[in-house]
């Protein structure tokens, strides 16, 4: 049996841009990648069926029995028993009628719907991203589910650092190679997971649910609050909260950064700074790139959405319901627009022009080398399909 996650289209199309870069199972919530947790929920590898261009990095893995399973869909215990009870030819919607698996002997080259199929209906009301501020509403949660999977029937590396103070030790995780110095884990609300290698410096606070994934780093007097996700290899400080970077970013110095989502590779300079909340207390509007205009979120707090490979300049300010693209460096004075283009330079007061290709790439082959990784073929390909889909 293969199983294959698939980006439902107007899910897809609601994550942008954050797939621009990824199939929607690649979005990570929680501690882990809606992938990472299928993968160890089920117990199996799992494959992709995604766009075409990003086909390449994220290849589909078919065989004669295969279980197509919504990618945006968060997986639960009574959900997997219930994908893996389905015959060839069913499938699995939640009570609202979303599509959650479908089991077929093809190979499907676009995402399934339930025409066709027999028809069964959960129970389950899982986590299920539709838009983007799901992945900082349902972060805490998700957090929690993911701890509780991640450390059953397991033991913390100990807490060895005696300036360190903890409330609520039993839900506090150390994995191996982690270093705390002279911090305070309030864990009395939520579960704090700390990943291998991961470091917390002197001074930080630290409020859950929050994680800090393989590697990551908060530096010195860093204020985490609940509910947040640093993702691994990620350098964070100053204020943040409700948030969740991806992976391989960083936001190392003061500023304060709400209820946004960074996607991989980021960058943002000294005292970055962003609004998640209204003087007004009206709800946000946020960029769609399904209609091209602002759109009302429902959410009186929502920050910034930044898509992978972006860099901002020191001091930069983003407004309520920012988003921002794939490959833009954005800088300089006054609120920056409340949706910057992918493969933009420059800034609200300077004005934008388009991003030279070329030089975008160079930049990304720089950012990812001083990591010790490879940007690969696949990596290019992908992104100069992004930029011809900007090309003005």
């Amino acid at each position: 049996m293969q199983y294959i996650l698939f980006d439902e289209p107007g899910i897809r199309t609601a994550m942008l841009p954050f797939t621009f870069t990824r199939p929607v199972a690649h979005i990570r919530i929680g501690i882990w990648t809606i992938t990472e947790k299928w993968q160890n929920w089920l117990g199996s590898p799992v494959s992709h069926l995604t766009e075409a261009y990003l086909q390449t990095k994220f290849p589909q893995q078919t065989a004669d029995d295969n279980v197509y399973i919504n990618g945006a869909i968060c997986p639960t215990d009574a959900l997997v028993t219930a994908i893996q009870q389905l015959a060839n030819g069913e499938a699995l919607l939640l009570a609202d009628q979303t599509l959650v698996a479908v089991r077929t002997q093809q190979r499907l080259g676009a995402a399934p719907t339930a025409a066709g199929y027999v028809a069964l209906t959960t129970t389950e009301s899982p986590t299920v991203l539709r838009q983007l501020p799901d992945i900082f509403l349902q972060n805490g949660d998700q957090i929690r589910a993911d701890f509780a999977k991640i450390t059953a029937g397991r033991t913390s590396a100990p807490l060895t650092d005696p300036y360190t103070r903890v409330y609520g030790a039993e839900n506090l995780f150390i994995e191996e190679g982690a270093t705390i110095r002279a911090a305070v884990l309030n864990a009395e609300a939520g579960p704090i997971y700390i990943g291998r290698n991961a470091t917390i410096s002197e001074g930080t606070i630290m409020i859950g649910p929050f994680a800090l994934c393989d590697n990551a780093t908060v530096n010195w007097g860093g204020k985490m609050r609940n509910n947040t996700t640093v993702g691994p290899y990620c350098k964070v400080g100053g204020e943040v909260g409700n948030s969740v970077f991806f992976g391989y970013s960083n936001k190392g110095h003061d500023g304060f950064l709400g209820n946004s989502v960074v996607g991989e590779w980021c960058n943002l300079g000294a005292n970055v700074n962003n609004s998640n909340l209204k003087n007004d207390y009206t709800n946000v509007k946020l960029h769609s790139y399904a209609t091209g205009q602002l759109e009302d979120t429902g959410r009186l707090f929502c920050g910034l959405m930044m898509g992978d490979y972006t860099k901002a300049g020191i001091s930069t300010m983003f407004n309520t319901g920012t988003v921002v693209g794939v490959n833009v460096n954005v800088f300089g004075a006054g609120f920056q627009p409340k949706h910057v283009p992918s493969f933009s330079w420059g800034g609200a007061a300077e004005g934008f022009s388009q991003y030279r290709l070329d030089k975008a790439l160079q930049v990304v082959r720089e950012t990812v080398s001083r990591r010790n990784m490879a940007f690969t073929e696949a990596d290019e390909a992908i992104l100069r399909e992004i930029y011809s889909m900007h090309a003005k």
